[in-house]
């Protein structure tokens, strides 16, 4: 169930949940995601018998996410506010996200459904947070998992997060048409040199970095 407002799984939930798949999570793990929306990517990861926090920064997500949970009967602790903030402190074996990634002028929203999509001028205004925070946030073998388009930057990704100390690799890419929102922006896309003239597709890849 999808609460007006709240992103709805679309191609890049369905490639991370692929590569969630794909991840040794035994029973009792404790599981975090970063900006769960629905709830779609925690619950995969309850109903393999993970310990699964979701944090949001929408009301509205955590309702949904909520919602979901006791519809499927799952056990889900979903936090509202900034994932720092709820997690100082708290280290995970296994951090899960599908962030705010599409380039977009201005700052990151404060407000309205573009949190879920908007993310800065360089697509990166969460992406890069999540790169610093990854080693406060994972236990020794920990992993991340994250999603973003490659229009962001996909090298950048591995490369921040090596930095920080991680094993890093992409492991899941796919290609899909630009959506809506993509299409709004093309001239502005096109102009920063983040698309090519008459661009229609858009690479999706999922990143993850295990704690060494």
């Amino acid at each position: 169930m999808t609460l007006p407002g709240v992103y709805s799984p679309q191609a890049d939930t369905h490639l991370l949940a692929h590569a969630l798949a794909q991840e040794d999570v035994t029973p009792g793990a404790d599981v975090l995601e970063i900006g769960t929306g629905t709830g779609a990517l925690a619950l995969q990861a309850a109903r393999r018998g993970a310990t699964v926090t979701a944090v949001d920064v929408s009301w509205r997500a955590v309702f949904t996410a909520r919602l979901n949970a006791a519809r499927g009967r799952l056990p889900l602790r979903v936090l509202h506010g900034d994932f720092a903030a709820r997690t100082a402190g708290r280290r995970f074996d296994l951090v899960i996200s599908n962030p705010p990634y599409v380039p977009a002028p201005g700052l990151l929203p404060s407000r309205g459904p573009e949190r879920a999509w908007d993310a800065g001028p360089d697509g990166r205004g969460v992406i890069d947070r999540i790169c610093a925070s990854a080693p406060a946030l994972l236990r020794p073998d920990g992993v991340l998992l994250m999603v973003h388009s490659g229009m962001c930057g996909a090298q950048e990704t591995v490369d921040r997060l090596s930095k920080e100390g991680l094993a890093v690799m992409v492991v899941a890419r796919s290609v899909v048409p630009w959506g809506p929102v993509l299409r709004s922006r093309r001239a502005w896309l096109e102009k920063r040199g983040l698309a090519a003239e008459a661009e229609q597709w858009e690479e999706l890849v999922v990143v993850r970095a295990r704690s060494v």
